[in-house]
């Protein structure tokens, strides 16, 4: 017996010596302690937390547990890619500024628009940007934004009436997250995402998307001496819970579409840079955690697929 209780307590003397020498038996906290803070750029509603509901529902605190700086910027709900950019651009100034000079870069992560926003971020002023991760954007455009112009276009009666409503929803959602602009432009947004705009917008900033139809771009590219890494996923389901309030809403968007989709972007749509997946089963929402953790059981959860990514940005130096 004593020697089975001497051998015990030098079995547990061993487990407790194993993590400061090696880390065995503890998984580390740090996994998701990038070099440069994580920014994750919202898409359209771009809101951070309204009535306690968050747009990237757990997902910053999920890689803060792992060691992550992580922002959520204020931008506008409705807009072009290019006026939200400048946005984004004076906020990660503030942030380089009150850093002292320990913040240069940062690794964007951007959903929908999110990510057409981050892009024009990575074109215009490269020395911010460590990475591009684009979930779920349609980059090529969408569908979806071609049929809303279809039904109510500029200037006409209907027209009119869904400018007004859909910029009063915007700037509603402005003023209870409290984002830094109130005037939405809903217009704007759609001409971005409609066939010709999305052409116009990829021909304006070519850098990441690919030049075929449905392949991919570099994962590693250079802009005035800059280099960049440049990755996307996506999904091409629209139920996926069957208790989601945005499932029914998705397989009905999902009819505009000609090819697999999440409901709003179009799985090649979804291309840019080094596509590490463009067929989760999720819906459009399903990527950033909504609504409210309702997503696939039968998939990876998308706090992991962030959390994982983070660990490969950090692998990789960023």
């Amino acid at each position: 017996m004593k020697k089975l209780l001497v051998s015990a307590l030098a079995a547990l003397s061993l487990c407790t010596a194993l993590p400061s020498q090696a880390g065995w038996f503890f998984t580390s906290n740090t996994q998701s302690q990038t070099k440069n803070p994580i920014v994750l750029v919202p898409g359209i509603f771009a809101f951070d937390t309204i009535a306690s509901i968050d747009y990237w529902h757990q997902i910053p605190s999920a890689l803060e547990n792992q060691g992550a700086k992580v922002y959520v910027p204020k931008i506008n709900a409705f807009d072009s890619s290019a006026k939200r950019g400048e946005d984004l651009i004076e906020q990660l100034e503030e942030i380089r500024a009150a850093s002292g000079g320990s913040i240069m870069k940062f690794n964007l992560v951007g959903h929908s628009q999110g990510g057409v926003t981050a892009r024009y971020v990575m074109n215009v002023r490269p020395d911010l940007v460590a990475s591009v991760t684009t979930l779920h954007s349609p980059h090529k455009g969408s569908p979806l934004a071609d049929v809303v112009t279809g039904v109510a276009p500029p200037g006409t009666l209907q027209g009119i009436a869904f400018d007004v409503f859909a910029n009063t929803v915007g700037n509603l959602v402005n003023l209870l997250s409290n984002n830094r602009k109130s005037d939405s432009d809903i217009r704007a947004m759609l001409a971005e995402f409609n066939k010709n705009g999305a052409a116009a917008n990829n021909q304006a900033f070519p850098i990441g998307i690919p030049t075929n139809s449905c392949g991919e771009g570099p994962e590693t590219v250079s802009i005035a001496g800059n280099a960049i890494r440049l990755y996307s996923w996506s999904g091409t389901s629209q139920i996926t819970t069957g208790i989601d309030p945005s499932d029914p809403l998705f397989a009905i968007t999902a009819l505009a579409h000609s090819e697999p989709n999440d409901g709003v972007t179009g799985r090649c749509s979804s291309h840019f840079g080094k596509v590490l997946k463009d067929n989760y089963s999720m819906n459009h929402l399903d990527a950033t955690n909504q609504v409210l953790g309702l997503v696939s059981l039968f998939e990876s959860n998308p706090q992991t697929l962030l959390k994982n990514h983070a660990n490969r940005l950090k692998n990789l130096g960023l």
